[in-house]
């Protein structure tokens, strides 16, 4: 007996163009799915900031060389969320340890986000903090002089040669995280590109594309973050640590354009029998995302933007106000970037001669609302951490006369 249509499904069917296959109707991996790259691309982008301080030697971007990694820390704890609430059964992701696949990218996964959380995040985070968590500790009351006391694991030693150990030791996990953040958010790319069913993911670049534009959106939600911040604090902004990030994101955007640009470029001029069914996806479904928000708005705005900056002196203000417009559309762009991947990808059919449509709920856990809720509790995430550890000097940094005379004796 044929089993009714449901009222989502008939809705669907209205939108449906040519001849697709009835598995192909509704959409499966849906803005959930979207969210997952957006959020591991900023945690790579903001670890890749933060690096250019300890690996590089960029002087100019020690101010925000500790908000990066917080930012990154933050990102990256609520990443996991959108797969996992994706999944019929949340509860059993803990078995992708116990029986590890590892023939499967997607499951391994789950090693790759533990050994970039455990192994690399946190201990560059404690060992960067360490000496501040013991000297703040000393100059505070119940709770947070417990607090401290044991995120610093109860540590006493604050001497010079303890705090060069750490230097030591940071900039060698820093050397190590940068191939980590390559291989977290490059193995996004890599998934969508190893499928090789779907012309639109199939790709040898897609890796590499997904990688330069997770630098990009990440060196952008730092500036974004600094931006705001900054004038919340009433403090100055140090307009040379902006210029620098502005420059990094500048030469970043052009990479990720070029690489975009080449991509599409290879696509047409190999001309397989799928060209005709993608041209006609970019140009019925995804023309406002794709050429509009991602292109225009996201990538050629902001490009003419900081191109603008680069040529004329701006004063400081007009400079602050342009970056900041330029940050708010790179986002965007980037986000309709990971749209039109995911999204994109499902919306035409495997027979290359239809093409179907995305409704997206608004409750639900498919649906906005829990999408938004994700997208805003990395910031609160955030929020907590640099109120329990704060990115800048506090204006307790020095020892007690009292703590310096212990040392020294």
């Amino acid at each position: 007996m044929t089993q009714p249509i449901t009222q989502h499904l008939y809705e669907l069917l209205k939108h449906v163009e040519g001849y697709i296959y009835p598995n192909e109707i509704e959409i499966h991996w849906s803005i959930l799915i979207v969210v997952y790259p957006y959020l591991t691309g900023l945690v790579a982008g903001a670890f890749i900031l933060a690096s250019l301080v300890k690996v590089f030697n960029v002087k100019e971007l020690q101010s925000v060389y500790r908000l990066s990694l917080l930012t990154a820390l933050a990102f990256l704890l609520i990443a996991p969320l959108p797969l996992l609430l994706h999944l019929g059964h949340p509860e059993r992701a803990f078995e992708i340890f116990l029986n590890p696949n590892f023939s499967s990218a997607m499951a391994m996964f789950g090693f790759v986000y533990a050994w970039y959380l455990m192994v690399v995040l946190l201990l560059e985070i404690w060992f960067t903090y360490r000496r501040d968590l013991i000297v703040w500790s000393e100059q505070e009351s119940f709770p947070m002089r417990f607090i401290h006391r044991a995120l610093a694991l109860f540590s006493n030693d604050v001497s010079d040669s303890s705090a060069a150990f750490d230097r030591k030791v940071v900039k060698a996990i820093t050397i190590i995280g940068i191939p980590s953040a390559f291989l977290l958010h490059g193995y996004v790319g890599f998934i969508f590109g190893s499928i090789k069913a779907n012309p639109w993911w199939s790709s040898v670049l897609m890796p590499i594309v997904f990688l330069f534009s997770a630098i990009v959106s990440g060196i952008a939600l730092v500036i974004l973050l600094y931006m705001i911040i900054t004038p919340y604090r009433k403090e100055k902004t140090d307009m040379k640590c902006l210029d620098q990030m502005a420059s990094f994101l500048f030469y970043a955007v052009i990479i990720d354009f070029s690489l975009e640009l080449l991509d599409f470029i290879h696509r047409l001029y190999e001309s397989e029998e799928s060209i005709k069914i993608l041209s006609e996806l970019v140009m019925n479904k995804l023309f406002v995302s794709l050429v509009i928000i991602q292109i225009l708005l996201g990538m050629l705005i902001p490009l003419g933007i900081m191109i603008s900056i680069k040529l004329f002196k701006f004063e400081e203000d007009l400079r602050k106000l342009l970056y900041f417009v330029s940050v708010i559309l790179i986002q965007l762009g980037i986000f309709a970037t990971r749209w039109n991947v995911v999204i994109g990808g499902q919306m035409f059919s495997k027979s290359f001669r239809g093409l179907t449509t995305f409704k997206m709920d608004i409750g639900g856990i498919e649906g906005l609302l829990v999408s938004l809720v994700l997208l805003v509790l990395p910031l609160l995430v955030l929020a907590v951490l640099v109120k329990v550890m704060p990115p800048w000097e506090k204006g307790s940094m020095k020892l007690t006369e009292s703590r310096v005379s212990g040392e020294l004796a």
